[in-house]
């Protein structure tokens, strides 16, 4: 503060700018690649259509989940979480009402009226969540607070994020998850621990590991799409990779160009194809967490690439649209209210002052969302094993 006094007002005045200014260009390349790395501020001005004309498609059709061997828990997902939020809420950041927490998306099954566990996990799932693509890139900037895992460990839980290359392709990052995986202890008598959560383009980087490695499949109790880019992102038919290799030069980042498959990894006919040719393996319980939000829930800085996706479909998060994300085969737990950065990436609890100006809707209960999606898998699993 004395280094401070002795500077010219002007001086810093111009210095604070300089900052922000630099900020508000960080946050551009947080915009291309934070979650799928659609890059849509290089390439918002692009006027070319987001799903081209092309015969080389499987043949495609778009139904409802129900007819699509899609299951709906949605009812009893909302139970867990909606007593996590009342019964946390004065102890943890971000709350929201649990009404406005979760977006009702046509009819939603009714609850079961079954009390809620709230004390110590008898499982002890242990979360292992796979990033988006770049996440490594600006993660140093970012410095998130390790709250998530800090609360999971008080009930019993844990979680860790595994470490793929931020900017290399799925097919690659498979088998660094496998080799994670098999890195860790045997399954128990109570049975595997591992959930897999995959939060953007993680969530096909966890599909093709337990297509590609059939050896880690007893390791894993349950796998979850987080926002995932399960069926692709339009916006990536915009992006190249020479795009997402800028991140490179993030301030702070030691990320590499790996393989150089990152962005052809999240292109809606490539991920389309490899799950007509690779049908997922029976043994495994899938679930999806799908973020639907609303308008004005979308932050500043994204609705330009809300609008974008727009062109195909209104009802995305800025970067996904809603039915791209779910698992075939899956059972949807929900719709968050909240948009892409939101449910998993806390820049405005790290760097408000970015969050204040461009950021602005990113607040969402992280910590009691995740509590719930253990809390429901671990009810699934004792439910099947009675």
């Amino acid at each position: 503060m004395i280094a401070n006094e002795r500077v010219p007002l002007r001086a810093r005045s111009s210095a604070r700018r300089h900052a922000l200014l630099w900020g508000a260009r960080y946050l551009k390349f947080l915009a291309t690649c934070i979650g799928l790395g659609a890059f849509l501020a290089l390439v918002a001005c692009a006027s070319k259509p987001l799903i081209p004309y092309t015969a080389e498609t499987p043949p495609l059709v778009l139904l409802p989940a129900s007819a699509a061997g899609v299951s709906d828990a949605r009812g009893r997902f909302r139970e867990i979480f909606c007593a996590i939020l009342e019964a946390r809420q004065s102890e943890l950041p971000d709350y929201r009402p649990c009404g406005e927490a979760l977006a009702r998306v046509g009819v939603e099954p009714a609850g079961t009226g079954m009390p809620v566990n709230l004390g110590l996990s008898q499982r002890h799932l242990v979360a292992m969540v796979v990033p988006g693509i770049g996440y490594d890139c600006f993660a140093p900037w970012l410095n998130p607070p390790g709250t998530v895992v800090a609360h999971l460990k008080r009930f019993g839980y844990d979680a860790t994020w595994l470490n793929v290359d931020a900017l290399s392709s799925s097919a690659n990052n498979a088998r660094q998850i496998r080799d994670a995986i098999m890195s860790t202890p045997p399954p128990g008598n109570d049975g595997p621990r591992i959930v897999l959560i995959g939060y953007s383009k993680g969530a096909p980087d966890i599909l093709e590991a337990v297509v590609n490695y059939p050896e880690i499949r007893s390791r894993v109790a349950a796998v979850v799409s987080a926002a995932g880019a399960v069926g692709g992102s339009p916006l990536a038919n915009d992006a190249e990779q020479y795009q997402a290799d800028l991140l490179q030069y993030f301030p702070g980042a030691t990320c590499r160009t790996g393989d150089g498959g990152g962005v052809q990894s999240l292109r809606p006919g490539v991920r389309k194809a490899w799950l007509a040719a690779h049908p997922l393996p029976t043994e495994l319980r899938y679930y999806s967490l799908v973020t639907f939000p609303q308008r004005e829930r979308i932050s500043s800085i994204l609705t330009s690439s809300y609008d974008k996706l727009a062109q195909v479909d209104a009802r995305n998060d800025s970067q996904m649209i809603f039915y791209d994300q779910v698992i075939p085969g899956s059972t949807i737990i929900g719709y968050a209210n909240a948009d892409h950065w939101a449910l998993a990436v806390p820049v405005a609890r790290t760097r408000p002052t970015i969050g204040a100006m461009f950021v602005t809707r990113n607040a969402y209960p992280r910590e009691a969302l995740t509590e719930a999606i253990l809390r429901f898998i671990e009810e699934q699993s004792e439910a099947t094993t009675r």
